[in-house]
């Protein structure tokens, strides 16, 4: 066991420093339908010489607004006021040349989507290549080489064919591993990294953090690091700002913040996270924060977090000042300005109001009788080849799965982009045909079945998607899109008995009545995967199989959603295939875990069984490279994966984790180990499961 401390250190040794970019009193407005949204309201923070700044919040705070600012990148109808100096010069005076001198050159920014930020028709090499040659700090030959060595260290083992390649030819961690070397090309002051790290898989994360830490501290350069995850600002960053409303309410040093907050927006956003190293609670609830956000276009006079803050007093109606607490601890709160410890007895954050309405305590779930059992399951794709006359090639996306799932189960699925876990989820709605194995739901067998035996099998086995904006219709309103299933299934008559089911739905999964006649583009993130949520519920299914449904979802707005899927798991008496990369999620909201690598199913078991004793060296690795907030606490040594996973085109003899397994013996390279029952109700396909233990 260890305490990780790197983070702790992190940046120490210019602390004392005068500060390399400070923003005074930054003020961000933009113009919409003639009036002022203030999405940045008086900023004022500093970053000096080496330090990791954290900046936090929900979406809609300011994070993103703050970086774009201070490099002066925003777009549309806006003003921007106060200063932004940054080693000596006030940015907001900057010419366009002094401008296009600074970015990329002192100051590099990594955006969250690596996929739109680079450019989509030209070679890794010559993107990374241009940026050198236009800053003059790189030229030619030097710039290449510098780009090779580049992609080296940021773990690629093959640099020389991604630089020939294209961003669409590599993995999602592979993509922002280029964006970092993009951003340290020139050796940069200051690094802006606005979360670089969303949906990325556990691992790929922690590989990703850990370059971001071990370049910074190497070349000296400062990062402010944006992220809703407080796991990722905890293994990262010095010094964390927590923002709301477009103002910073919390500051302080990292573990002394997340550990002692000091505001109750960061006390919510820290009990509103699933923790791994704490048991879920008996109902499997998260704390979340009621409410919303407040309207940059008419923000409240007050504090801006009195209407969902349990801790309001009656002086919460005046605007609190940004106040020194303690030697670097400041706290925007009239509660803890006077004294007040959060989280005493008696206080709890309060649920948002979808969850109030239902919520009850959940006894603990026990599996019915058998519902879905799938044997042998293969889904091959036919890639085509280079060349006119080059063979065809087969992408292996699903090769022999086998699992069971049992009536008022929810079962957790995991494992990293592109092991299958997708097309997993579609093949058992049959929006894939399998090339081979059997599904059978409820004894039928539907692997094969035609389009009208499917009809009445689909509603039953219903599917939320992980991007419910593009799985909407943006031409048709809430009322329209939950409407369609009901008729078509012939569950309701047109007219009001559709229209009372509709209604019903958009109550029971906490959306108001109005938004019957509101368009998909006229709702939050949030807000959507409640309509994709009731979009599946809307023909009664027996079977929910959710797809990454809480990637990318601030924290607060991922605990809702959790709740929302437990509450109507138990009022409705549903099977849940629970599909996703966070495994703190996972643990919280799952009986059985199924851990999937590569096309195969390596591991499965209990959510408890399978943490307390992981059975395969992938599950344990997964498991070591979680991020968490308390970094005091002892947790399992970290395994580093090396490389990434083989291609499904060409998968590796033997073992399919063998390529990266840090126990591997030559066993595992010339027999594929078998799946069997290790322990009582734990399954795993390793050759020393019980051994490496």
């Amino acid at each position: 066991m260890r305490v990780e401390t790197d983070s702790l250190e992190l940046a120490h040794a210019g602390h004392k420093a005068e500060p390399l970019l400070e923003l005074q009193d930054l003020r961000t407005q933009f113009i919409i339908g003639g009036e002022s949204a203030n999405a940045v309201d008086g900023l004022s923070l500093k970053v000096r010489p080496g330090e990791a700044l954290g900046i936090v919040g929900e979406s809609g705070s300011g994070k993103s607004v703050t970086a774009l600012s201070i490099l002066r990148l925003l777009g549309g109808p806006h003003t921007l006021s106060g200063r932004v100096i940054f080693a000596g010069q006030d940015v907001l005076a900057m010419s366009p040349p002094q401008l296009r001198a600074l970015r990329g050159g002192d100051i590099s920014m990594i955006f969250q989507d690596p996929m739109t930020s680079l450019n989509p028709v030209l070679k890794i090499g010559r993107q990374l290549i241009e940026g050198m040659s236009v800053h003059g700090r790189f030229t030619g030959a030097e710039a290449r080489t510098r780009a090779i060595s580049l992609l080296q260290r940021m773990g690629i083992s093959s640099p020389e064919r991604v630089m020939n390649g294209y961003a669409h030819e590599l993995s999602g961690g592979m993509r922002q591993r280029v964006m970092l070397a993009i951003g340290f090309a020139n050796k940069p002051q200051l690094i802006i990294a606005d979360e670089p790290t969303t949906a990325l898989d556990v691992t790929v994360q922690a590989q990703i953090l850990d370059l971001l830490k071990e370049v910074s501290r190497e070349s000296g350069t400062a990062v402010i690091l944006i992220s809703h995850d407080l796991g990722v600002i905890a293994n990262v960053c010095s010094r964390v700002a927590v923002m709301y409303g477009g103002e910073v309410v919390e500051e302080g040093p990292t573990q002394d913040l997340l550990t002692n907050p000091q505001h109750p927006y960061t006390w919510a956003l820290l009990n509103a996270a699933p923790h791994i190293d704490s048991e879920p609670n008996a109902d499997r609830h998260l704390p979340s924060i009621g409410g919303m956000p407040p309207d940059i276009l008419s923000l409240p006079a007050g504090c801006r977090f009195a209407e969902r803050c349990p801790y309001r007093i009656d002086k919460c109606s005046a605007h609190p000042e940004l106040l020194a607490l303690a030697p670097e601890r400041s706290s925007r709160c009239w509660v803890t300005q006077g004294g007040a410890v959060l989280g005493q007895a008696g206080v709890r954050l309060e649920p948002d109001k979808a969850v109030t309405d239902q919520a009850v305590a959940q006894p603990a779930r026990t599996a019915g009788p058998l519902l879905l059992e799938v044997k042998g399951l293969v889904k091959h794709f036919d890639v085509r080849g280079d060349g006119l006359f080059t063979a065809h090639r087969k992408f292996r996306a699903v090769d022999g799965v086998n699992f069971n799932i049992y009536r008022g189960e929810m079962v957790g699925l995991v494992g990293e982009s592109g092991c299958g876990k997708s097309t997993v989820a579609r093949l058992l709605t049959r929006l894939h045909t399998p090339t081979g194995g059997s599904i059978r739901y409820e004894g039928a067998e539907i692997a094969q079945a035609s389009a009208s035996e499917l009809r009445s099998m689909r509603r039953r086995m219903q599917m939320i998607f992980q991007d419910p904006y593009a799985s909407l219709n943006p031409r048709m309103t809430v009322g329209q899109i939950l409407r369609e299933p009901i008729l078509f299934h012939g569950l309701a008559t047109a007219g009001a008995d559709a229209d009372r089911q509709v209604a019903a739905l958009l109550d029971k999964v906490g959306l108001a009545a109005r938004s019957v006649s509101k368009f998909p583009h006229e709702f939050s993130g949030g807000q959507r995967q409640r309509i994709g949520i009731a979009r599946a519920l809307a023909v009664q299914p027996e079977l929910i199989i959710a797809d990454e449904p809480i990637a990318a979802l601030d924290v607060n707005i991922q605990a809702q959603i959790i709740n929302l899927l437990v509450d109507l798991q138990a009022e409705m008496h549903l099977t849940c295939l629970f599909i996703a990369h966070d495994l703190a999620v996972v643990r919280h909201i799952s009986d059985r875990i199924l851990v999937m690598y590569l096309g195969v199913i390596v591991e499965s078991g209990t959510s408890f069984e399978l943490f307390q004793r992981p059975l395969h060296p992938y599950t344990k690795s997964l498991i070591s490279a979680i991020p968490v907030h308390d970094l005091r606490k002892a947790r399992p040594e970290r395994i580093a994966l090396r490389g990434e996973p083989a291609s499904s085109m060409n998968p590796p003899t033997g073992c399919r984790f063998h390529t990266r397994c840090p126990h591997v013996q030559p066993v595992c390279r010339e027999t594929v180990p078998e799946w069997r029952e290790v322990l009582p109700g734990r399954h795993a396909a390793c050759h020393f499961a019980l051994e490496l233990q």
